[in-house]
């Protein structure tokens, strides 16, 4: 039997992305987000208007999406409630967010050069993906918008790709996923997610924790 719950979250399960971008004074700025999809060379994000990330892909154009494994969740949790705006926007703030300039450092994670962009690679993430923005759209209800991501170079650890091919071994690759309020990897809930709570509001961390059988915030 169907029932109609009215979901607040629609997060049935997707990758968390550290997105590598340039501010303006050349510095890197490292974000995760989990609103991302691929289709051919092409890659998609969504992610709202107020963010470092955000700004930095609409004027310098270009993007790293690292990969995690689920053995990195300890590090996105660690820079997950954390912005690269010195003024933090009010909004985040109350969220509970704090500026912190260099993410890599806080999240233990190193930069390596990227070969077609000037945004670096996080060398311990499995996969890393150099991209451009090629279109964006603004989303209907406001405060977001959506990226065109043109994919320009893949890097992939040996160790997961089948021998002797250019394939990846998906029983060998762990993504770190976001289902719902939860982090996942290899189909074990490993433990609710910090990148939550920066970009639910109250009511939807609630219905979070009723949808997924947890009683408080994650």
């Amino acid at each position: 039997m169907h029932v109609v719950p009215g979901l607040k979250v629609l997060y049935f399960g997707t990758p968390v992305v550290l997105l590598s971008t340039v501010n303006e004074d050349g510095t890197a700025n490292l974000a995760p987000m989990s609103s991302a999809w691929w289709l051919g060379q092409t890659a998609i994000l969504g992610m709202g208007d107020r963010s470092r990330t955000a700004a930095n892909l609409l004027r310098e154009r270009e993007v790293v999406l690292n990969l995690p494994s689920s053995a990195l969740a300890g590090a996105v949790d660690r820079i997950a409630m954390t912005t690269g705006r010195p003024d933090v926007p009010a909004g985040k703030a109350a969220q509970g967010y704090r500026f912190v300039a260099d993410k890599f450092v806080l999240g233990g994670l190193t930069e390596q050069a990227s070969d077609l962009v000037a945004p670096p690679r996080v060398a311990e993430c499995p996969i890393q993906l150099e991209g451009r923005v090629a279109g964006t759209h603004r989303l209907a209800a406001g405060g977001a918008t959506t990226y065109e991501i043109e994919i320009l170079r893949t890097h992939v650890e040996e160790d997961l790709l089948v021998p002797g091919t250019a394939h990846i071994d998906p029983l060998r690759w762990d993504p770190l996923v976001m289902k719902f309020c939860e982090f996942f990897g290899g189909g074990i809930n490993l433990h609710p997610s910090r990148l939550a709570e920066g970009w639910q509001m109250p009511a939807l961390r609630a219905a979070c924790a009723v949808s997924t059988g947890r009683t408080g915030s994650p």
